[in-house]
Order: C-alpha cells, then structure tokens, then sequence
C-alpha cells in the first residue's frame, strides 16, 4: 500500500500494489507487480483478501492513518508489516537538529506515533516492533540513509528522492544547506560530528511494525 513506483516490492511472492497517483503507476517498471490506483483509506478490495498487507514508509503521506490502517486490517487476513519512523527519535539525526529543524518539526508532526499505529491494527494474536539500523552505506534514498555521508544532502538529485525536501521547498531549505555547505569545506561538520565517522550503523528510529491478526 502506497507502493510508489514498486523498489519495496518482493520478487518472490504474488502481489497486489496499491498507488494513489496515477502518475507514479505509469512510472512504473515492466516488470513491478500489477498496481491499482487507490488510496490506502479506501481499497477496492473484499475483506481478507490478501495472506498480508505491507507498506514501507509511507504511513505519513496518508490524510487519514487511522482509516488506512482499518483498512489494511480488513483486507489482510494473517499479517500486517509496516516500515515506518518513531517520531520519539526525532534528534538522532545531526541534519534536522542542527540545520534544518523545519523538517524535525514537519516529520514530527505527521509520522504517526507507535501506539497509535498498533492499536489501529487491532492485533489479536501479538506484535512486534523491531529498530531497523541503517548501515552507512545504504543504498536507498529516505532521509536518513545519508546520515553519514552529509554531502549528499548538497546533491539536488539525492533531495528530490527525499519528500522533506520536496515538500519544504528551496525557500526553506536552501539557506540551511548553504551553512552545511560551509561547514563541510571549513571541517566544521567533522568537528562536531566526525565521531560518525567510525560508526557502521546508527539507530535513527525506524521502525519494523509487525502485527499477527488471526486470533489463535
């Protein structure tokens, strides 16, 4: 659900893709899964029609979190999993405490707290939530896949994969990233954050959501 243009999907099973913009359904590859235009809060789907219901980062894009997750819950007979962001770990990364905390503000804003999105899951047999660290070398685009690597953030080409930055504007971000700018060729950033440096790994609040729904 909120498959976007399909990088999350598994390769090895069956399955459904659900996308509310039509434009990222015709960006598509060939080979993605079948895709059906929808939004999460409102699936052409009978109840339990699917083994399990996914979706991976993006809880916060939905206008009603609470119906979306109903729904994920009505058509999923097993499992829900979802990939999301604890808004509880919003001063992890250096770049929105220290440079653009416009950001900070809006993903604390919208990203639904942990609670809530279990208790909207109505879980019958247990859940689990489980940190996902992300590796230095991530190779996807979220925000937080570059905390170690903080040029990156300069790359116009790496903001546009990041919808903080879409969302926010130039206008917004810009001056932020000029001072980052400044304090990467002064060595300023690796003064206060070079410790990082020597890190593989860093929690940063993302968040594995797994929930069983059959009751036993």
């Amino acid at each position: 659900v909120g498959a976007g243009t399909g990088a999350y999907e598994p390769r090895d099973l069956e399955v459904t893709a659900v996308e509310p913009e039509a434009a990222i359904i015709a960006a598509r590859p060939p080979a993605a899964a079948p895709c059906v235009l929808a939004a999460a809060e409102s699936m052409p789907f009978a109840d339990a029609s699917f083994d399990a219901g996914m979706a991976v980062l993006t809880l916060h894009h939905w206008t009603d979190v609470t119906a979306g997750l109903r729904e994920l819950r009505r058509v999923a007979r097993r499992r829900v999993v979802l990939l999301t962001w604890d808004p509880e770990f919003d001063d992890a990364l250096w770049l929105t405490t220290d440079y653009l905390p416009a950001i900070r503000l809006r993903d604390r804003a919208i990203f639904p707290r942990l609670p809530h999105v279990v208790a909207g899951l109505q879980p019958q047999r247990g859940f689990m939530i489980d940190p996902v660290l992300i590796v230095h070398d991530c190779s996807d685009g979220f925000l937080g896949a570059w905390w170690r690597r903080p040029e990156a953030y300069l790359d116009p080409a790496v903001r546009t994969g990041i919808s903080s930055f879409c969302e926010l504007g130039p206008k917004v971000t810009g001056p932020p990233l000029a001072g980052l700018a400044a304090d990467l060729e002064s060595g300023e950033w690796e003064r206060r954050f070079g410790g990082l440096l020597e890190l593989d790994e860093l929690d940063l609040g993302y968040r594995l959501v797994t929930v069983d729904l059959m009751a036993p």
